[in-house]
């Protein structure tokens, strides 16, 4: 069995912000991709173009339709869609980590990342039974018990741009939903914003002590002055075609049969 660190220096994880994830699922396939075809172990498929495929994945994002609690202001509130990522918690007091009968699961000193060793790890399972959050997969084809490392071969990778030394998911989530950083430090960003937007833990009543925090979705029907962020974009420049097309329209305004203003 392993044991788990009585404290970590870091506690690095993520921060996902419910209201702004639009369930895209690109934090799924880049997360696929940069495990499968970069430096992490690859990640098999079986049968993907099959009529019964399956595969493993380090990240999943689920839909649901919930029903916001009712109140003074919106005594019916509508019902509206979440999408939630999950993916490992790197909790503080792991069960997948303690369970492990062969101490391939472990728990990092230096920034309470948890991996799995998969030399020592003989597939039985018991860390994917002991786990409340389902996160972590066994990869039929290696045989081994596969799980998010928060990019541990990008965040300290030197030979990145200092900009891609963050988990693939974050880099490339278009909706800037997911955060990461040290959450041990209170005054790192990803604290203040779980400080600022009532982050909460999963199941915490689990007592598993998860690192990774999630940012509650705002009912969408109680925003007072809703935003068009297109309104911009759709304003005419200017109401008098001017340049090019201002020329074209008056040379064609010359044209036989035509009068001012380019009615026949």
């Amino acid at each position: 069995m392993t044991e788990l660190p009585n404290s970590t220096r870091r506690k690095m994880g993520l921060v996902i912000d419910l209201d702004t994830c639009v369930g895209c699922h690109a934090c799924v396939i880049s997360c696929k991709g940069w495990n499968t075809e970069n430096y992490g172990a690859p990640l098999s498929d079986q049968d993907p173009y099959g009529g019964d495929p399956s595969g493993s994945f380090l990240n999943r994002v689920h839909s649901f339709e919930v029903q916001p609690p009712a109140c003074d202001a919106q005594p019916s509130p509508a019902a509206q869609l979440v999408h939630f990522p999950k993916s490992c918690l790197h909790c503080d007091d792991a069960p997948c980590v303690t369970v492990c009968p062969t101490g391939a699961s472990y728990k990092r000193v230096e920034d309470g990342i948890v991996l799995v060793n998969e030399d020592n790890c003989i597939g039985c399972g018991l860390c994917a039974w002991s786990c409340p959050y389902g996160a972590r997969e066994l990869d039929l084809a290696a045989g081994v018990m596969k799980k998010c490392t928060l990019c541990v071969d990008r965040i300290y990778n030197q030979n990145l741009p200092e900009e891609d030394r963050i988990p693939s998911c974050v880099r490339t989530c278009p909706s800037g939903a997911r955060h990461f950083g040290d959450l041990g430090d209170a005054d790192s960003d990803v604290s203040k914003l779980v400080a600022a937007r009532g982050g909460f833990d999963l199941m915490p009543e689990m007592g598993t002590k998860p690192v990774n925090k999630y940012l509650p979705p705002r009912p969408k029907d109680q925003i007072e002055d809703q935003i068009d962020i297109l309104a911009p974009l759709l304003t005419p420049v200017t109401e008098a075609a001017g340049g090019f097309m201002g020329w074209l329209d008056k040379a064609l305004d010359k044209l036989p049969g035509q009068s001012t203003g380019g009615a026949s």
